[in-house]
């Protein structure tokens, strides 16, 4: 696979770095805000029923597997965890995404130097684009997300499932994240995703720091602005001049 993972790593500590800067800091405000109501919210709601569903999820298991169940326990606790940090970087983004957008313009005019080349919509038309954008994401995030469920239910594969929501959500939130400076760009989603896998690696890096920055606690209250500003960054260094070339265009 191509790309860099260490590189896509760094992408998160840079673009927290980012947030303070002139011009930047006062649209982290409100993504910022948002991340932490949401997140106090789902964490108090999980903290009282996680035990409730990793249960759920053992008693589908067969009886002779019970010998194993302190290995279960940790594997299907793994997973609701995986699946709460994942639903809940859903829900942050979709209420987030037009104050996320103009988070990334920002960033990459810093950047760059350059205001974006692209035509502006109207502000309402651009709060629409991005809710319809996060829309498309949860589209193809859904049915991919029901199949690794669904082999959590089957016995002896289950074992794995926490390992494949690992890889998949690594994917999932650099897409979800990437996305922002990309949609800002008029990149659509299937060659974003082009995009992405052609270096694969620097991407699922990424992914992997903002899935451990979203467990460490007080750390995740800044993970949404602090990711769209380095997923900017990656954006910038590494598709942007990519991006022109194979379109033809300015990006």
């Amino acid at each position: 696979m191509r790309g860099n993972f260490f590189k896509g790593l760094g992408y998160l500590y840079q673009g927290t770095g980012l947030l303070c800067k002139p011009g930047i800091w006062h649209y982290v405000v409100i993504p910022l805000v948002i991340n932490i109501l949401l997140f106090s919210v789902i964490i108090y709601y999980a903290y009282h029923q996680f035990n409730a569903w990793v249960v759920y999820l053992l008693n589908w298991l067969p009886s002779w597997l019970s010998f194993i169940d302190w290995l279960l326990w940790t594997v299907f606790a793994a997973l609701v965890t995986l699946l709460v940090v994942f639903g809940f970087s859903l829900l942050a983004n979709l209420i987030a995404a037009p104050f996320n957008g103009f988070l990334a313009e920002a960033v990459e005019k810093y950047l760059t130097g350059e205001p974006l080349t692209v035509s502006s919509r109207p502000l309402t038309l651009e709060i629409i684009a991005s809710l319809w954008r996060e829309l498309v994401k949860i589209s193809y995030y859904l049915p991919r997300a029901l199949a690794l469920l669904l082999l959590g239910f089957i016995p002896v594969i289950n074992t794995v499932a926490p390992l494949l929501w690992l890889l998949f959500g690594t994917w999932m939130l650099a897409i979800q994240y990437v996305d922002y400076p990309m949609d800002n760009n008029r990149i659509s989603f299937d060659r974003m995703k082009l995009l992405l896998k052609e270096q694969r690696l620097t991407p699922i890096g990424f992914g992997s720091s903002v899935l451990v920055a979203s467990l460490i606690p007080l750390v995740n209250l800044i993970v949404m602005p602090a990711a769209v500003a380095g997923a900017t960054l990656c954006w910038v260094n590494e598709f942007r001049g990519q991006a022109k070339q194979s379109l033809g265009a300015t990006v």
